[in-house]
């Protein structure tokens, strides 16, 4: 029997919107889990229904302020194993779908809430997004460039990393652990909590120096030229991770300075070393540089853009840039399974829905008649 993913089996009801649930949800419908993504029908026109998210799952509208809404909820969570919500602290209790009143329906249930700060504290209850998860978490302060303000990353760190990956990990954990106990738990991820670990090594480096980290100027963080982006010729950027002294020192070998691989982290020489790099690296294009060290042990990168990256031999070899086809059977470029399993991989295997398209299905999977589906529709149930 083919076996469509580690957790197929699985069924997964996503009230989430927007970002971090949906990607968590993706997460594990791209590993066999059955999903239906749920959501009001009054959002469908608010231009925040990110589509591509939503493959390998089925999606269905409700109105959850409706008693109808809430039985056709109750059913579906009755067969469930896991509810994701992302909606603020006490939402959910007020539509009358909190992990309390869903646990009555079934007590196996894994409910997982992501918020921006968490079901407790002082600020619970503020609204949020990315910027102000990674603004709070302290993690923006250290993005930018020296005596400048704080950079806005372009992809949505705290998000994914802080909500939607947790979430995953967390829903993983507690089915493992109803494997061994049989209960069901609940799950409160805060995207702000999970930015704090990305603190790790900035903290540890704070206890060794005495000193605060400061913005583009630590360690990892351009203070040396071994660990730095530097423009070439043609306006692009290369990247420099040469940490390790065996590292620098082929690179410097390579530029033909040695007398710079025992000044790797020389506080004197340091800002000598960065203006060499950046005036040599401006004397040829980008293309130049990786191929010269391409053949060498150095631990550099070019900076490439979205359109290079869907083109990057490594990530077409990788299945991590695959062509799959869309509604009209057209093929497109679409991201792949990060996480690769031997025995049990991922897939994507079905394209996207529309807003709220397996609706009727749904409803019909779960026992309603097509005449109690048609007066849903009317009475704005779904």
């Amino acid at each position: 029997m083919e076996i469509r993913g580690a957790l197929e089996g699985i069924k997964v009801l996503d009230l989430s919107r927007m970002l971090p649930g949906p990607y968590c949800s993706m997460i594990l419908a791209d590993h066999g889990a059955e999903v239906i993504a749920i959501e009001d029908g009054r959002f469908k026109e608010d231009g925040l229904f990110f589509n591509d998210l939503n493959r390998n799952k089925r999606h269905m509208s409700l109105n959850l302020k409706t008693p109808e809404g809430q039985e056709i909820f109750y059913k579906l969570a009755e067969n469930a194993d896991v509810i994701l919500e992302g909606f603020r602290p006490g939402v959910v209790n007020r539509l009358g779908v909190d992990y309390e009143t869903v646990k009555k329906y079934n007590p196996r249930i894994i409910y997982c809430s992501i918020t921006g700060y968490g079901q407790t504290g002082p600020v619970s209850d503020r609204a949020g997004h990315d910027v102000n998860f990674l603004s709070m978490s302290g993690v923006l302060g250290l993005i930018g460039e020296k005596a400048g303000p704080p950079s806005i990353p372009g992809v949505q760190i705290a998000d994914i990393a802080g909500g939607s990956m947790n979430s995953a990990v967390g829903i993983l954990l507690a089915l493992y652990a109803r494997e061994r106990t049989g209960k069901g738990q609940y799950i409160d991820i805060s995207m702000t909590d999970g930015m704090i670990g990305f603190l790790s090594l900035p903290y540890y480096f704070s206890k060794l120096t005495g000193k605060p980290p400061k913005v583009a100027d630590e360690l990892l963080s351009h203070r040396y030229g071994c660990y730095n982006t530097y423009e070439t010729k043609d306006g692009r950027y290369l990247s420099i991770g040469a940490v390790e002294n065996r590292f620098w020192k082929k690179l410097c070998e390579f530029l033909k300075k040695t007398d710079y691989i025992s000044l790797q982290y020389d506080e004197g020489k340091r800002e000598e070393i960065i203006g060499f790099l950046r005036e040599k690296f401006l004397t040829k294009n980008l293309a130049h540089w990786e191929k010269k060290l391409s053949g060498l042990d150095v631990c550099y990168a070019g900076v490439q853009t979205l359109e290079e990256v869907l083109e990057d031999p490594l990530f077409r070899e990788r299945e991590m840039i695959v062509e799959q086809p869309d509604r009209n059977g057209l093929l497109i470029p679409s991201f792949g399974i990060p996480v690769k399993l031997s025995e049990t991989p991922g897939s994507v295997r079905t394209v996207s829905d529309e807003f709220g398209e397996s609706t009727r299905p749904i409803l019909k999977e779960a026992g309603y008649s097509k005449v109690q589906i048609d007066r849903f529709f009317t009475d704005g149930v779904v």
